[in-house]
């Protein structure tokens, strides 16, 4: 399935998320592209609207991410990967991987003063929405997870209009709900599904966030 917008796919995404209206719920944006999908259920579902702010460690030759870094400084590690794997590339890559992490954590910690960033007291004793404009491997969701470990929220619940079989595979598994409107392609970035690509620049993401209260309907 193709979507003219991460707006429009928001838009689609908050109708299948209807039930939701009348629970206590907090999103959490588990992406930029995210955001915009979220502000269209926020509206819907009168909830707050949150970014997790997460940076991608990558090694050379590597499609997939080997793990990403959490705005806590915490490092999750990507389960498409076995654990033989994971040791392999520690050995061989170690100070690259550590050099990674410093630089993600630095990006993060720069960002952290901005407004609309994930509180874990406003997430607290509600239904975690956890949203994604395209999930392709599931690790920002086993991410996020373990960033709320110690947050008691009442029930998780996955929901992106694209993901790829595999990470529906870890997005059933993690949560309570799971929704995906669409399967992708492993070999497509979310972008290719959306006709115009209406991520927003930071300072764009930051009014998103500040004002989404601004637009519940």
């Amino acid at each position: 399935m193709y979507f003219a917008s991460r707006t429009d796919a928001g838009r689609r995404l908050a109708s299948a998320l209807a039930k939701y209206r009348f629970e206590d719920c907090a999103i959490i944006a588990l992406s930029d592209g995210g955001v915009v999908v979220g502000a269209q259920i926020a509206a819907e579902l009168h909830c707050p609207l949150m970014l997790l702010l997460m940076g991608n460690v990558i090694l050379p030759g590597e499609r997939d991410v080997l793990g990403v870094v959490d705005q806590n400084g915490g490092f999750t590690h990507n389960d498409m990967y076995s654990a033989g794997e994971l040791e392999a590339f520690e050995s061989e890559y170690h100070t690259m991987i550590e050099q990674q992490k410093l630089e993600q954590w630095k990006g993060i910690h720069a960002l952290l003063g901005d407004g609309g960033i994930l509180d874990e007291s406003i997430a607290a004793n509600r239904t975690i929405l956890l949203v994604s404009d395209g999930i392709q491997n599931g690790v920002a969701v086993s991410a996020a997870l373990n960033f709320l470990k110690s947050v008691h929220y009442t029930k998780v619940v996955t929901a992106t209009p694209l993901a790829t079989g595999k990470a529906i595979d870890v997005m059933q598994q993690a949560s309570d709900e799971s929704y995906a409107l669409s399967t992708m392609r492993e070999s497509f970035t979310p972008n290719h599904y959306y006709r115009e690509d209406d991520t927003p620049s930071h300072e764009a993401l930051i009014e998103i966030l500040n004002t989404a209260i601004l637009h519940w309907k």
